[in-house]
């Protein structure tokens, strides 16, 4: 894939991959992350998102200037990014959750993968092309560019990071009043301290992932206060 060499005091140009396709007659360039791999409890969740191939010619619009990987985000501003997303209807967008029981079945890189297939086969039209944050997924039937540090080299990957961070914590979220006592939705399900301790006064939950060794430790009275 031919690429600009960057010149002094450029910055990055996270349209650069979408731009090479594009110009390469592509027009559907998906970019596609996840969020929820290591926490011990909730979903993971995957989103795909294909931006506007005019956005190559005219510039990324304001309301997008600022859209980064969702971890360098405030939580205020993935909540505005995720409104303008998932409004626009320049932007086209899937959202796919794999919860607890399907992650123990077939273990979190094959939940995640799922994900990733599931919400790209919600796309219509179909993508042509994957931009996928991190290493290449073998089970993808679409051709794929992987990139890792994606969600920061992409603009099309930091918009689905934003997706699926914003997605996953809004059913945390719902978890902690379902669920209390565990705090979700404070540590989002994560092995911190706090959960840790929960975990070892309450007993798991359903929504917690059985094969995740400190809940496996604990329902094998390994794990304890």
């Amino acid at each position: 894939m031919a690429r600009r060499a960057r010149q002094p005091g450029d910055l990055p140009d996270r349209l650069g991959w979408e731009r090479d396709l594009w110009s390469g007659g592509l027009r559907s360039v998906a970019g596609v992350d996840e969020a929820g791999r290591g926490p011990l409890a909730g979903p993971v969740v995957a989103a795909a998102v294909v931006l506007p191939c005019e956005w190559g010619r005219d510039g990324v619009p304001p309301e997008y200037v600022g859209l980064d990987d969702s971890k360098r985000l405030s939580a205020r501003a993935r909540e505005s990014f995720f409104a303008c997303l998932t409004t626009d209807p320049r932007v086209r967008h899937a959202i796919v959750e794999v919860h607890a029981e399907t992650i123990d079945l077939i273990n979190i890189l094959g939940a995640t993968h799922r994900a990733m297939n599931e919400a790209l086969a919600h796309l219509s039209p179909a993508p042509e092309h994957v931009l996928v944050d991190g290493l290449r997924v073998p089970s993808m039937a679409w051709p794929q560019t992987p990139l890792v540090g994606g969600d920061g080299r992409s603009y099309s990957i930091a918009a689905a990071s934003v997706l699926a961070k914003v997605t996953r914590d809004r059913f945390m979220a719902e978890a902690d009043r379902m669920h209390p006592g565990y705090g979700f939705s404070k540590h989002k399900g994560y092995p911190t301290a706090e959960h840790l301790e929960a975990l070892a006064r309450l007993g798991p939950c359903e929504l917690h992932r059985r094969s995740f060794a400190p809940v496996s430790a604990m329902q094998l009275g390994l794990f304890g206060p």
